[in-house]
């Protein structure tokens, strides 16, 4: 019968993965309890067309088993929580302590979770509390904990971005890096997962854990100082080719900041920064809050 990892690789999107993790936890006998297979598929029987093991529901009207259209019901009720998530697959040396309490992390931006064996977690979070959360994470154990913690957004309806094809893809690619030290690889889109070896991702989407916490800080600060339409502004004036053209608009849009934010950004030298990297801070500033 299917196991817990096995329903999770069943999701089709962000929703069902997060109606799954609460399942698990809330009830585990749901998922973990059917011990009756469905009938083979012909032309007038079928199992259920999502997990293809189970009975329908009062077959042939329905074509989903108890337990499928359990996550599908719950999924439909989730989807504004998951738009503001984030999914997190770690392969580490050993748990956090957190996840081996009934406590866990502090705060309450982790919406669901599952710990698969003793170097292997899945975490999905709200994607402005992914800064607080590796900040804890490093307090506690950014001197014992090693390995490689993925970071991805969850996947939406798309036909071309399963959520367990994802979530596969990530865990063929979790043993790339050694686990000499403690690496985040961040992915912006669901998509960029299925192309590990794109230049691009494996150049600028591999840090080390202290320095993507930098990076998360630099975009609070960044939101923080710029206004949306600031921030819109700056992203037009770095994106012009021509020099003489971004020499003059650079120095309008200068003469419109505030002090604080001038003083920022010429701390920074952003001026000379290459596109990619405006590329990742941008990304980056959505998965931050702004500073109170």
């Amino acid at each position: 019968m299917l196991t817990a990892f096995d329903w999770l690789r069943r999701c089709r999107n962000g929703p069902e993965l997060l109606a799954t993790l609460n399942y698990l936890k809330e009830q585990p006998d749901l998922l973990l309890d059917q011990d009756e297979v469905g009938p083979p598929l012909t032309a007038v029987t079928k199992p259920c067309q999502r997990c293809w093991i189970y009975p329908c529901v009062a077959a042939p009207y329905k074509i989903y088993c108890r337990t499928c259209t359990a996550i599908r019901t719950k999924a439909e009720k989730l989807k504004d929580i998951y738009r503001y998530s984030v999914v997190i697959w770690a392969f580490v040396n050993r748990l956090p302590n957190q996840l081996r309490t009934e406590e866990g992390f502090a705060g309450s931006f982790i919406s669901g979770s599952y710990v698969h064996d003793e170097q292997h977690f899945l975490l999905l979070i709200n994607r402005h509390e992914l800064k607080s959360w590796l900040q804890e994470l490093l307090l506690y154990h950014g001197d014992t904990l090693k390995g490689a913690i993925q970071v991805f957004p969850p996947a939406d309806d798309s036909p071309r971005n399963s959520m367990g094809e994802i979530l596969c893809r990530v865990i063929h690619q979790e043993t790339r890096f050694p686990m000499d030290s403690l690496r985040v690889r961040f992915f912006s889109n669901p998509f960029q997962v299925l192309y590990p070896h794109s230049r691009e991702i494996l150049g600028l989407h591999t840090f080390e854990a202290i320095d993507f916490l930098s990076l998360l800080e630099m975009a609070t600060i960044f939101r923080t100082i710029l206004r949306p339409e600031e921030q819109g502004m700056l992203r037009q004036v770095t994106s012009l080719g021509a020099s003489q053209e971004k020499q003059f608009y650079w120095g309008r849009f200068m003469g419109f900041l505030a002090p604080e934010a001038k003083d920022m950004l010429s701390a920074w030298n952003i001026r000379q920064w290459p596109e990619n990297r405006i590329k990742l801070l941008y990304e980056l500033v959505k998965y931050v809050a702004i500073a109170h």
